[in-house]
């Protein structure tokens, strides 16, 4: 299938896809506030009573592990259960994954009892559910034991997943094909939220194309990169630039993101 990021956004805007998000609180406006100015819905629902009925109202679901309680991991459970009768493609953010026990074993246990469509993480956390040696220090990706192409490749084989790898070069497999991203700026990696914002638009591109989960996901990368890009031009740090970032998101052009997208077979 053609990588086609606007065309795809296009669809979105048109389409304003609800995408529900079980995520951590310290990232949970920001993550609400890009899925907005891409241009799809946001419903940030976790109690247990309501997450089951929440996604059979939505066209993706988004789990993130960031901040984690046991009430919270049984309602990723019961949506992800139900999302994955109905078909709903689902996003999984290992936040943390590697780092301790309690986290590794939820997004292992989140893997196996949810059909995930696309696993979203740094290299760290990735190499660690694939069982790969890492070093994952708090949140962040120190050392992996391969090279992140390969890595995303071997995981998606291993974990039956696209795997998304993200880092200055994303690397997106579904073990078959790998797809390459090298839009982006330094600056993403200066504020906090951006690898789960990543995560929340790949469940809105997953959301307008759900049929092509592969595609979908290196376009979600492509789309941040490009926005990234422009928050960056002109922004004094990182402040300035998270307060561009969604900005640049609500402008990004479906009309010429494509010319702009660096996306890549391998």
């Amino acid at each position: 299938m053609t990588v086609s990021p606007g065309t795809t956004l296009r669809q979105l805007r048109a389409r304003k896809p609800l995408v529900h998000q079980i995520t951590n609180y310290v990232v949970m406006n920001e993550t609400a506030n890009a899925t907005l100015a891409l241009g799809a819905l946001p419903v940030m629902a976790h109690a247990r009573e309501e997450v089951e009925e929440m996604v059979g109202l939505a066209s993706a679901l988004v789990l993130n592990i960031g901040t984690l309680s046991e009430h919270w991991i049984e309602a990723m459970l019961l949506a992800g259960r139900a999302a994955s009768g109905r078909a709903i493609p689902i996003v999984l953010d290992p936040v943390g994954a590697g780092a301790t026990a309690y986290r590794t074993e939820t997004a292992r246990r989140i893997l196996d009892e949810v059909q995930v469509t696309v696993l979203r993480g740094n290299a760290g956390e990735i190499a660690t559910l694939a069982g790969v040696d890492a070093e994952v220090r708090g949140v962040e990706s120190m050392a992996t034991g391969l090279e992140p192409a390969a890595l995303a490749r071997g995981a998606a084989r291993q974990l039956g997943v696209v795997a998304s790898v993200t880092g200055p070069i994303d690397h997106i497999s579904d073990g078959a094909r790998t797809l390459d991203v090298a839009n982006g700026h330094p600056l993403l990696a200066s504020v906090t939220g951006t690898g789960c914002i990543s995560s929340a638009l790949t469940g809105c591109f997953l959301a307008a194309l759900p049929e092509a989960p592969l595609e979908a996901a290196a376009e979600a990368l492509a789309a941040l990169g490009v926005a990234a890009e422009d928050a960056a031009a002109g922004a004094d740090g990182p402040g300035t630039f998270h307060a561009r970032l969604y900005d640049a998101l609500a402008a990004l052009d479906p009309d010429t993101l494509d010319g702009r997208a660096r996306i890549s077979e391998t």
